[in-house]
């Protein structure tokens, strides 16, 4: 199964607690992200540093939740996953034209 960014988007919030005021939704969401990405942290942290193998499927597993926080608040802010992406890639491309340089990341 494949998903757009936009697809992705509404089925995430889909299963998203929208009982909560607007300023508490973007904590949920914003403190989600900060712990799921910590669990990222943690897991990579026990495969460089405790000799863990990496295991691609728990990866994509804590990587999911990271996207499903990240879906979340941009929906609730009424961002784009999408618009959001290319918007990136627009200022990695002008940072490093010829893809990464040292030298580009030292002297931004």
């Amino acid at each position: 199964m494949e998903l757009s960014f936009i697809e992705y988007q509404k089925e995430a919030r889909r299963t998203a607690n929208t009982n909560l005021s607007e300023r508490m939704v973007y904590a949920n969401f914003g403190m989600g992200l900060a712990g799921e990405s910590g669990e990222v942290c943690d897991y990579l942290k026990k495969v460089a540093f405790h000799d863990h193998d990496l295991d691609k499927e728990k990866l994509a597993d804590e990587l999911g939740d990271v996207l499903w926080y990240i879906a979340n608040l941009a929906e609730a802010a009424g961002l784009s996953l999408a618009d959001i992406a290319v918007g990136n890639i627009e200022k990695l491309r002008k940072r490093y034209p010829d893809g990464f340089d040292p030298a580009r990341s030292k002297n931004r």
